[in-house]
Protein backbone atom coordinates (compact mmCIF):
# COMPACT_ATOMS: atom_id res chain seq x y z
CA UNK A 1 0.00 0.00 0.00
CA UNK A 2 1.29 3.60 -1.31
CA UNK A 3 2.58 5.53 2.05
CA UNK A 4 0.72 9.26 1.55
CA UNK A 5 0.71 12.33 3.16
CA UNK A 6 -1.68 14.88 3.45
CA UNK A 7 -0.85 18.27 3.66
CA UNK A 8 -3.65 21.14 3.94
CA UNK A 9 -3.40 24.65 6.17
CA UNK A 10 -6.58 23.43 8.33
CA UNK A 11 -9.81 20.86 8.15
CA UNK A 12 -13.32 22.44 7.99
CA UNK A 13 -15.51 20.12 10.38
CA UNK A 14 -17.84 18.70 7.61
CA UNK A 15 -14.98 16.79 6.10
CA UNK A 16 -14.75 14.91 9.25
CA UNK A 17 -16.56 12.05 7.36
CA UNK A 18 -14.61 11.88 4.21
CA UNK A 19 -11.15 12.52 6.37
CA UNK A 20 -12.19 9.24 8.72
CA UNK A 21 -12.73 6.88 5.53
CA UNK A 22 -9.70 7.79 4.30
CA UNK A 23 -7.83 7.09 7.34
CA UNK A 24 -9.51 3.84 7.79
CA UNK A 25 -8.62 3.01 3.89
CA UNK A 26 -5.36 4.19 2.92
CA UNK A 27 -1.69 4.49 4.87
CA UNK A 28 -2.21 8.03 5.31
CA UNK A 29 -0.47 10.62 7.87
CA UNK A 30 -2.23 14.08 7.96
CA UNK A 31 -0.12 17.59 8.35
CA UNK A 32 -2.03 20.34 9.32
CA UNK A 33 -1.25 23.86 10.75
CA UNK A 34 -1.59 23.61 14.50
CA UNK A 35 -2.47 27.54 14.92
CA UNK A 36 -4.98 27.88 11.94
CA UNK A 37 -8.00 30.50 12.47
CA UNK A 38 -10.97 30.40 10.60
CA UNK A 39 -14.14 31.27 10.83
CA UNK A 40 -15.43 28.03 10.09
CA UNK A 41 -15.81 24.50 12.44
CA UNK A 42 -13.08 22.99 12.45
CA UNK A 43 -12.46 19.17 12.22
CA UNK A 44 -11.53 17.42 15.60
CA UNK A 45 -7.82 16.04 14.42
CA UNK A 46 -7.75 13.57 17.81
CA UNK A 47 -10.12 11.50 15.62
CA UNK A 48 -7.06 10.95 12.77
CA UNK A 49 -4.40 8.28 13.66
CA UNK A 50 -1.14 10.27 12.72
CA UNK A 51 -1.92 13.41 12.80
CA UNK A 52 1.27 16.11 12.95
CA UNK A 53 0.10 19.80 14.02
CA UNK A 54 3.73 21.62 13.84
CA UNK A 55 2.82 23.29 11.24
CA UNK A 56 2.34 26.59 11.26
CA UNK A 57 0.49 29.32 8.47
CA UNK A 58 2.09 32.51 8.26
CA UNK A 59 0.53 35.55 6.23
CA UNK A 60 3.53 37.59 4.37
CA UNK A 61 1.79 39.78 2.46
CA UNK A 62 -1.68 40.88 1.23
CA UNK A 63 -2.97 36.63 0.37
CA UNK A 64 0.15 35.81 -0.06
CA UNK A 65 0.87 32.90 2.70
CA UNK A 66 3.89 30.08 4.12
CA UNK A 67 4.19 27.17 6.28
CA UNK A 68 6.41 27.59 9.07
CA UNK A 69 8.15 24.21 9.79
CA UNK A 70 7.95 22.38 6.44
CA UNK A 71 11.45 21.57 6.20
CA UNK A 72 11.11 19.42 9.30
CA UNK A 73 7.96 16.85 8.26
CA UNK A 74 10.77 14.79 5.78
CA UNK A 75 7.94 14.44 3.20
CA UNK A 76 10.40 12.57 0.83
CA UNK A 77 9.42 9.45 2.56
CA UNK A 78 6.53 9.55 1.09
CA UNK A 79 4.72 7.69 -2.21
CA UNK A 80 1.87 10.10 -2.46
CA UNK A 81 1.70 13.84 -1.22
CA UNK A 82 -1.76 15.63 -1.51
CA UNK A 83 -2.33 19.40 -0.60
CA UNK A 84 -4.21 21.81 -0.74
CA UNK A 85 -3.44 23.66 -4.07
CA UNK A 86 -3.71 27.18 -2.78
CA UNK A 87 -1.72 29.34 -5.12
CA UNK A 88 -1.61 32.08 -2.80
CA UNK A 89 0.44 29.77 -0.49
CA UNK A 90 4.80 30.28 -1.13
CA UNK A 91 4.93 26.78 0.46
CA UNK A 92 2.54 24.94 -1.66
CA UNK A 93 4.91 26.62 -4.59
CA UNK A 94 8.06 25.03 -3.18
CA UNK A 95 6.55 21.90 -2.96
CA UNK A 96 5.26 22.21 -6.51
CA UNK A 97 8.76 22.97 -7.70
CA UNK A 98 10.25 20.05 -5.47
CA UNK A 99 8.05 17.27 -6.36
CA UNK A 100 5.88 17.98 -9.02
CA UNK A 101 5.81 15.68 -12.41
CA UNK A 102 8.83 14.47 -10.71
CA UNK A 103 10.07 10.74 -11.71
CA UNK A 104 10.97 10.31 -7.80
CA UNK A 105 8.45 10.08 -5.19
CA UNK A 106 6.15 11.37 -3.96
CA UNK A 107 3.55 12.21 -6.52
CA UNK A 108 1.90 15.24 -6.09
CA UNK A 109 -1.84 15.91 -6.01
CA UNK A 110 -3.59 19.20 -5.43
CA UNK A 111 -7.32 19.37 -3.73
CA UNK A 112 -8.53 21.94 -5.57
CA UNK A 113 -11.38 23.91 -6.87
CA UNK A 114 -9.52 24.74 -10.29
CA UNK A 115 -10.33 27.10 -12.63
CA UNK A 116 -13.65 28.95 -11.91
CA UNK A 117 -13.71 30.85 -15.20
CA UNK A 118 -13.25 34.61 -14.15
CA UNK A 119 -9.61 34.52 -13.54
CA UNK A 120 -7.95 37.51 -15.67
CA UNK A 121 -5.52 36.52 -17.83
CA UNK A 122 -2.36 37.39 -15.51
CA UNK A 123 -4.26 34.96 -12.97
CA UNK A 124 -5.37 32.49 -15.07
CA UNK A 125 -1.56 32.14 -16.50
CA UNK A 126 -0.38 32.27 -12.60
CA UNK A 127 -2.62 28.80 -11.97
CA UNK A 128 -1.98 27.58 -15.43
CA UNK A 129 1.63 27.06 -14.40
CA UNK A 130 1.19 26.16 -10.73
CA UNK A 131 -1.55 23.18 -11.99
CA UNK A 132 0.48 21.80 -14.55
CA UNK A 133 3.10 20.96 -11.82
CA UNK A 134 0.94 18.51 -10.58
CA UNK A 135 0.69 14.98 -11.53
CA UNK A 136 -3.00 14.92 -11.05
CA UNK A 137 -5.86 17.17 -9.09
CA UNK A 138 -8.88 16.12 -7.44
CA UNK A 139 -11.31 18.78 -8.44
CA UNK A 140 -15.12 19.68 -6.86
CA UNK A 141 -16.57 19.63 -10.12
CA UNK A 142 -17.15 18.93 -13.78
CA UNK A 143 -17.60 22.49 -14.33
CA UNK A 144 -13.68 23.10 -13.50
CA UNK A 145 -12.71 19.94 -15.18
CA UNK A 146 -14.77 21.02 -18.60
CA UNK A 147 -13.29 24.63 -18.90
CA UNK A 148 -9.65 22.88 -17.86
CA UNK A 149 -10.15 20.62 -20.40
CA UNK A 150 -10.73 23.43 -23.13
CA UNK A 151 -7.57 24.82 -21.71
CA UNK A 152 -5.76 21.89 -22.82
CA UNK A 153 -5.06 20.02 -19.33
CA UNK A 154 -4.79 16.20 -19.28
CA UNK A 155 -8.14 14.80 -18.90
CA UNK A 156 -6.49 11.79 -17.45
CA UNK A 157 -4.70 13.76 -14.53
CA UNK A 158 -8.32 15.50 -14.00
CA UNK A 159 -10.22 13.64 -11.04
CA UNK A 160 -13.62 14.97 -10.26
CA UNK A 161 -13.78 14.25 -6.32
CA UNK A 162 -17.04 16.58 -5.64
CA UNK A 163 -17.86 16.80 -2.05
CA UNK A 164 -19.82 15.43 0.95
CA UNK A 165 -21.81 15.63 4.34
CA UNK A 166 -22.86 13.78 6.77
CA UNK A 167 -24.14 11.47 4.25
CA UNK A 168 -24.37 8.24 6.96
CA UNK A 169 -25.74 10.29 9.70
CA UNK A 170 -28.16 11.85 7.63
CA UNK A 171 -29.15 8.92 5.84
CA UNK A 172 -30.85 7.57 9.03
CA UNK A 173 -32.70 10.19 9.29
CA UNK A 174 -34.21 10.58 5.96
CA UNK A 175 -34.96 6.54 6.78
CA UNK A 176 -36.62 7.43 9.70
CA UNK A 177 -39.43 9.81 8.33
CA UNK A 178 -39.54 13.31 8.64
CA UNK A 179 -43.08 14.30 7.43
CA UNK A 180 -44.81 16.67 9.40
CA UNK A 181 -47.84 19.95 9.55
CA UNK A 182 -44.99 22.08 10.86
CA UNK A 183 -45.09 24.72 8.22
CA UNK A 184 -49.26 24.34 8.34
CA UNK A 185 -49.12 24.61 12.28
CA UNK A 186 -46.72 27.94 11.39
CA UNK A 187 -48.49 29.75 8.84
CA UNK A 188 -51.50 28.42 9.31
CA UNK A 189 -52.03 28.18 5.45
CA UNK A 190 -51.48 25.41 2.90
CA UNK A 191 -49.08 28.00 0.62
CA UNK A 192 -45.73 26.65 -0.62
CA UNK A 193 -42.97 26.99 1.78
CA UNK A 194 -39.71 28.48 0.22
CA UNK A 195 -36.40 27.58 2.82
CA UNK A 196 -33.10 28.99 3.48
CA UNK A 197 -30.61 27.72 5.46
CA UNK A 198 -27.27 29.06 6.42
CA UNK A 199 -25.79 32.13 7.64
CA UNK A 200 -27.97 34.83 7.12
CA UNK A 201 -25.09 37.14 5.45
CA UNK A 202 -25.18 39.65 2.72
CA UNK A 203 -23.39 37.83 0.16
CA UNK A 204 -26.47 35.57 0.22
CA UNK A 205 -28.83 38.65 -1.45
CA UNK A 206 -31.48 37.39 0.42
CA UNK A 207 -33.53 40.53 0.48
CA UNK A 208 -33.99 39.38 -3.54
CA UNK A 209 -35.78 36.47 -1.67
CA UNK A 210 -38.27 38.61 -0.09
CA UNK A 211 -38.48 41.12 -3.33
CA UNK A 212 -39.64 37.65 -5.32
CA UNK A 213 -42.37 36.96 -2.44
CA UNK A 214 -43.45 40.12 -2.42
CA UNK A 215 -43.99 40.62 -6.13
CA UNK A 216 -45.63 36.95 -6.56
CA UNK A 217 -48.27 38.43 -3.23
CA UNK A 218 -48.71 41.30 -5.76
CA UNK A 219 -49.67 38.78 -8.95
CA UNK A 220 -52.40 36.81 -6.62
CA UNK A 221 -49.47 33.92 -5.88
CA UNK A 222 -49.08 33.63 -2.30
CA UNK A 223 -45.40 31.71 -0.53
CA UNK A 224 -44.17 31.38 2.59
CA UNK A 225 -40.83 31.91 3.63
CA UNK A 226 -38.49 30.08 6.46
CA UNK A 227 -35.13 31.00 7.01
CA UNK A 228 -33.36 28.91 9.08
CA UNK A 229 -30.30 30.90 10.77
CA UNK A 230 -28.58 33.59 11.69
CA UNK A 231 -26.51 36.13 10.88
CA UNK A 232 -25.52 39.85 10.45
CA UNK A 233 -28.22 40.29 7.65
CA UNK A 234 -31.54 39.25 10.62
CA UNK A 235 -32.24 43.04 11.70
CA UNK A 236 -32.53 44.02 8.20
CA UNK A 237 -34.65 41.36 6.66
CA UNK A 238 -36.97 41.59 9.43
CA UNK A 239 -37.54 44.91 8.82
CA UNK A 240 -37.89 45.11 5.02
CA UNK A 241 -40.18 41.92 5.49
CA UNK A 242 -42.07 44.46 8.14
CA UNK A 243 -42.02 47.26 5.51
CA UNK A 244 -43.61 45.02 2.88
CA UNK A 245 -46.22 43.83 5.38
CA UNK A 246 -44.82 40.01 5.13
CA UNK A 247 -44.84 39.34 8.34
CA UNK A 248 -47.39 36.73 8.14
CA UNK A 249 -45.37 34.89 5.41
CA UNK A 250 -42.16 35.24 6.64
CA UNK A 251 -40.58 32.77 9.67
CA UNK A 252 -37.40 33.85 11.36
CA UNK A 253 -36.88 30.17 12.51
CA UNK A 254 -33.23 31.53 14.13
CA UNK A 255 -30.45 29.13 14.45
CA UNK A 256 -30.74 24.91 14.73
CA UNK A 257 -28.16 23.30 15.32
CA UNK A 258 -30.33 20.26 16.10
CA UNK A 259 -30.09 18.17 12.83
CA UNK A 260 -32.95 15.96 13.56
CA UNK A 261 -35.32 19.58 13.44
CA UNK A 262 -32.92 20.73 10.40
CA UNK A 263 -34.06 17.55 8.64
CA UNK A 264 -37.74 18.17 9.23
CA UNK A 265 -37.78 21.77 7.98
CA UNK A 266 -36.00 20.95 5.17
CA UNK A 267 -38.00 17.85 3.96
CA UNK A 268 -41.06 19.64 4.47
CA UNK A 269 -39.93 22.40 2.86
CA UNK A 270 -41.24 22.81 -0.88
CA UNK A 271 -38.18 24.43 -2.92
CA UNK A 272 -34.98 25.61 -1.45
CA UNK A 273 -33.95 29.35 -2.75
CA UNK A 274 -30.07 30.80 -1.99
CA UNK A 275 -30.14 33.71 -4.50
CA UNK A 276 -26.29 34.35 -4.00
CA UNK A 277 -23.64 31.73 -4.40
CA UNK A 278 -25.33 28.16 -3.03
CA UNK A 279 -22.03 25.83 -1.76
CA UNK A 280 -22.76 23.09 0.62
CA UNK A 281 -26.68 24.32 1.16
CA UNK A 282 -27.69 22.57 -2.29
CA UNK A 283 -26.15 18.84 -0.64
CA UNK A 284 -28.00 19.78 2.38
CA UNK A 285 -31.55 20.32 1.58
CA UNK A 286 -31.25 17.92 -2.19
CA UNK A 287 -30.09 15.11 0.62
CA UNK A 288 -33.78 15.72 2.40
CA UNK A 289 -35.46 15.75 -0.51
CA UNK A 290 -35.61 19.58 -0.95
CA UNK A 291 -34.68 20.60 -4.46
CA UNK A 292 -32.67 24.03 -4.85
CA UNK A 293 -33.14 27.10 -6.72
CA UNK A 294 -29.88 29.52 -7.19
CA UNK A 295 -28.04 32.06 -9.82
CA UNK A 296 -26.95 30.97 -12.72
CA UNK A 297 -23.66 32.69 -13.59
CA UNK A 298 -21.32 29.56 -12.69
CA UNK A 299 -18.43 31.35 -12.44
CA UNK A 300 -19.25 33.20 -9.31
CA UNK A 301 -20.74 29.88 -8.14
CA UNK A 302 -19.62 27.74 -5.23
CA UNK A 303 -19.26 23.99 -7.20
CA UNK A 304 -22.26 22.05 -5.32
CA UNK A 305 -24.14 24.02 -7.66
CA UNK A 306 -23.61 21.20 -10.21
CA UNK A 307 -26.11 19.03 -8.12
CA UNK A 308 -29.16 21.29 -9.53
CA UNK A 309 -30.50 19.64 -12.59
CA UNK A 310 -33.42 21.30 -14.29
CA UNK A 311 -36.28 20.38 -12.98
CA UNK A 312 -35.28 17.20 -11.25
CA UNK A 313 -33.76 18.72 -8.46
CA UNK A 314 -33.58 22.67 -9.03
CA UNK A 315 -33.51 25.83 -11.46
CA UNK A 316 -31.29 28.27 -12.35
CA UNK A 317 -32.65 31.82 -11.99
CA UNK A 318 -30.84 35.00 -14.08
CA UNK A 319 -28.07 36.35 -11.63
CA UNK A 320 -28.90 39.42 -9.85
CA UNK A 321 -32.59 39.91 -11.14
CA UNK A 322 -35.60 39.99 -8.85
CA UNK A 323 -37.89 39.59 -11.40
CA UNK A 324 -36.83 36.66 -13.10
CA UNK A 325 -36.27 34.96 -9.98
CA UNK A 326 -39.99 35.55 -8.93
CA UNK A 327 -40.80 34.04 -12.54
CA UNK A 328 -38.57 30.90 -11.38
CA UNK A 329 -40.35 30.51 -8.71
CA UNK A 330 -43.51 30.50 -10.07
CA UNK A 331 -42.27 28.09 -13.28
CA UNK A 332 -40.99 25.54 -10.55
CA UNK A 333 -44.13 25.08 -9.27
CA UNK A 334 -46.00 25.76 -12.36
CA UNK A 335 -43.94 22.55 -13.99
CA UNK A 336 -43.30 20.46 -10.50
CA UNK A 337 -45.98 21.74 -7.97
CA UNK A 338 -47.75 17.82 -8.02
CA UNK A 339 -44.81 16.35 -8.44
CA UNK A 340 -43.03 16.48 -4.84
CA UNK A 341 -42.61 12.57 -3.98
CA UNK A 342 -41.07 12.47 -7.55
CA UNK A 343 -38.74 15.47 -6.89
CA UNK A 344 -38.12 13.90 -3.35
CA UNK A 345 -36.75 11.20 -5.48
CA UNK A 346 -34.54 13.16 -7.92
CA UNK A 347 -32.90 14.79 -5.28
CA UNK A 348 -31.92 11.60 -3.27
CA UNK A 349 -30.59 9.73 -6.12
CA UNK A 350 -28.25 13.20 -7.10
CA UNK A 351 -26.92 12.81 -3.43
CA UNK A 352 -26.59 9.29 -3.12
CA UNK A 353 -24.91 8.67 -6.17
CA UNK A 354 -22.32 11.71 -6.62
CA UNK A 355 -21.70 13.11 -2.94
CA UNK A 356 -21.11 10.69 -0.32
CA UNK A 357 -17.72 10.11 1.14
CA UNK A 358 -18.08 6.41 -0.75
CA UNK A 359 -18.01 8.34 -4.24
CA UNK A 360 -15.01 9.94 -3.00
CA UNK A 361 -12.97 7.26 -1.42
CA UNK A 362 -13.70 5.62 -4.86
CA UNK A 363 -12.20 8.24 -6.70
CA UNK A 364 -9.20 8.21 -4.64
CA UNK A 365 -8.61 4.83 -4.93
CA UNK A 366 -8.70 5.27 -8.85
CA UNK A 367 -6.53 7.90 -8.90
CA UNK A 368 -3.96 7.30 -6.67
CA UNK A 369 -3.86 2.79 -7.55
CA UNK A 370 -4.96 3.14 -11.60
Amino acid sequence: MKKIAMLFPYAPSYREPIYQLMDKEFDIDWFFCGDAERQLKLFNYGLLKHCDLSMSEKKIVGPFTKYVGLNSLHLEKYDVLIIAGVYQCLSEWKLAFKYGRCKNKPKLYFWTHGMYGKESLFRRWVKTVFYNSADGLFLYGNYAKDLMSKMGYDDKKLFVIHNSLDYSKQLLLRKKGLASSIYLSHFNNDNPTIIFIGRLTKVKQLDMLVDAVFSLSKRGEYYNISFVGDGTERKFLEQKVADLKLQNQVWFYGECYDEIKNAELIYNADLCVAPGNIGLTAMHVLMFGCPALTHDDFKWQMPEFEAIKPYKTGLFFKCNDVNDLADKIKEWFRVNGKQRDYIREQCYTEIDTQWTPQFQIDVLHKALEG
